[in-house]
């Protein structure tokens, strides 16, 4: 259905003002993490938090913007079918030679969506697949910063002296406390890791030529390769307490950097020209992640979707199964489906939630968004937002469709829209998101065999103790999880725990911790009912016991390892320590990845405030 001629003088004009549209966006999306180094060089948290907020917002201001502006210039709306095939065929000529081709697709499809009604739009008019390859892709400007440099040090007595060069070209203000000291115990730590390999002649250290920040800390990343051996690296380099710059860590293999670029932690800011070639040199790292959850982790989220829903559309034509209700027990809030072969599941607000929840659609919404905001420190997962997604009917149980029909009417909607005869199940708004092991249920598998297996018994107990760890560093980013029930949390494939109900947080500093108070007499403490007065944010953290606790198995893991959970006074002691502006960092690695004894050289700030005790 393309055009023979391109002969409508709009339509380059169209495709033009589209293009600016987005360099303007990619320009302030890249100014924002390069501006990252400065405020990380002066330790400016609250800034870099600040930040990250704001350039999630960047995208959709920048497509509102665009919208408005090709509806005043052009009356794009009103534009012939014929004209907008051309719009998209010169679009392609602009991304001929363009740095970002792959996220320009992207933005030309959330412009154009946004403006043809979906009843009259079809797949020509968009990107469904990629017209412009990103392979080997690099700035072709003389003088242009590489994608990655690359270090020879020969043998391993030169390794120091490469790891040292590679640190002192990323030009850091403000000095190390011990640069040599650090590259000492790093290089220590690469030796042991490449014991009882033959170094052959493409000994080399390939690293990304810029950091990447988030929170605290700033990451250079890269890997080590030797013959056919390539090592996965990663090195945390955070301020110390004399204000001074330390090597914290030494990161290898793709599952360390699975943790580090985990779909439960927010997402890094780092300057990239050619975002493509950072993501294909982080594939090579991590082979098993798919890429729209790279593109995610460098703050792409659109260009993330895209990716997704490329691959999952590619899923269905290749599989049979069908959706199906999600496992585990239903939610008074969200209906959650799943396809069995698919790594994720999707979930959508009932039209009628729940009596016995005090919540309405825009404030679950609202909860959803502070989420993407917050810093989700390793523990709560990342959720891709989708409106009018279209599923084959035929894909759909019977159970999962009259779930759907009965508890989310005004969401669906089935029709033939094609007029294929293939009817199609349109949901007007879809959350999806990582598919993990309900908590409640992979501890009844284990209480099921822990007295013959004492595998299933280290594994329940790893779980708990998971579970405090989880709910301790939601609270060291200001997050009170509100429903902290085992079936709001899920165990990933690295046996990390990680919470997914959200319509309930709220910011830890909101809420009003308090003991029970004391009954006054014999007729209140022999009451049944609750007798005394609770605000609508009061929380009495002793009262969770008889929720999660029933099993005296569980009960005896948690109180040996969480019982200050169930105290006001530990809630109360981190309200003060946030509203005072400590800062606390939650690591994306454990003790036995620190290159110093312990928490030596860090300011008391910057440590968990979890057991990190999973060694």
């Amino acid at each position: 259905m393309f055009p023979q001629r391109l002969d409508a003088p709009e339509a380059y004009a169209i495709a033009r003002a589209l293009m600016h549209g987005f360099n303007l966006y990619y320009r302030m999306f890249n100014a924002v993490a390069a501006n990252a180094k400065q405020r990380f060089e002066s330790m400016d948290w609250q800034s870099q938090q600040q930040a990250q907020r704001e350039r999630i917002e960047l995208y959709d201001l920048q497509v509102r913007a665009s919208i408005e502006r090709l509806e005043g210039e052009f009356a794009t709306s009103q534009q012939s079918m014929a004209v907008w095939q051309q719009v998209k065929l010169h679009y392609i000529g602009l991304m001929v030679d363009h740095l970002q081709p792959d996220l320009a697709e992207t933005f030309f499809n959330s412009v154009t969506t946004k403006i043809l009604h979906r009843t009259h739009f079809q797949n020509d008019f968009i990107f469904v697949r990629a017209a412009v390859s990103t392979e080997y892709l690099e700035n072709p400007v003389p003088g242009a910063v590489p994608t990655y440099q690359v270090y020879y040090p020969v043998n391993l007595e030169q390794l120091e002296g490469a790891l040292q060069t590679a640190l002192e070209q990323l030009q850091l203000l403000g000095p190390f406390e011990d640069l040599p000291r650090d590259v000492h115990l790093l290089a220590e730590r690469v030796r042991e890791k490449l014991a009882g390999l033959t170094l052959r002649a493409n000994f080399q250290i390939q690293v990304l030529s810029n950091l990447f920040y988030r929170n605290k800390g700033a990451y250079l990343v890269g890997k080590i390769i030797t013959g056919y051996t390539e090592l996965p690296l990663a090195i945390p380099i955070l301020h110390g307490n004399k204000d001074q710059l330390i090597l914290h860590a030494a990161l290898f293999g793709e599952d360390d950097l699975h943790a580090l670029f985990s779909f439960a932690r927010a997402y890094f800011m780092v300057h990239m020209e050619v975002p493509s070639a950072y993501v294909s040199f982080l594939r090579s790292l991590m082979p098993r992640k798919p890429r729209a959850e790279i593109y995610n982790a460098l703050g792409l989220a659109k260009q993330g979707k895209t990716l997704f829903y490329r691959d999952f559309l590619h899923h269905l034509r290749h599989s049979s199964d069908q959706l199906r209700i999600a496992p585990g027990i239903k939610g008074l809030v969200m209906l959650v489906f799943d396809l069995p072969s698919f790594p994720y599941v999707f979930k959508l607000i009932k039209d009628r939630i729940a009596s016995s929840k005090d919540v309405t659609r825009a404030q679950v919404k609202a909860k959803y968004q502070l989420v993407k905001q917050h810093d989700r420190g390793g523990r709560m997962a990342d959720t891709m937002e989708y409106s009018l997604v279209s599923f084959p009917r035929s894909r759909f149980s019977e159970e999962l469709l009259a779930e759907l029909q009965a508890q989310a009417p005004d969401q669906i909607e089935i029709s033939d829209r094609d007029g294929d005869g293939q009817e199609e199940v349109i949901i007007s708004h879809l959350y999806i998101e990582r598919r993990l092991v309900p908590l409640n249920l992979f501890l009844m598998e284990c209480l099921a065999e822990a007295d013959t297996k004492p595998a299933r018994r280290a594994a329940m107990e790893r779980a708990i103790l998971e579970y405090g760890n989880a709910i301790k560093d939601l609270v060291a980013t200001n997050i009170f999880p509100g429903d902290m029930l085992w079936k709001n949390f899920g165990v990933t494939r690295g046996g990390k725990v990680v919470f997914y109900d959200y319509d309930e947080i709220e910011y830890l500093t909101d809420c009003n911790f308090r003991n029970v108070p004391e009954p006054r007499n014999e007729e209140e403490e022999m009451s049944g009912d609750i007798w005394y007065s609770v605000g609508p944010r009061d929380v009495f953290p002793e009262t969770f016991g008889p929720f999660l606790l029933g099993h005296p198995a569980v009960r005896d893991i948690f109180m040996r390892h969480h019982a200050d959970l169930l105290e006001s006074d530990f809630w109360r002691a981190h309200q003060s320590r946030i509203r005072d502006g400590h800062f606390v960092d939650v690591f994306p690695y454990e003790r036995s990845r620190f290159l110093h004894e312990g928490d030596a050289g860090l300011d008391t700030n910057t440590v968990n405030i979890s057991a990190n005790s999973l060694n």
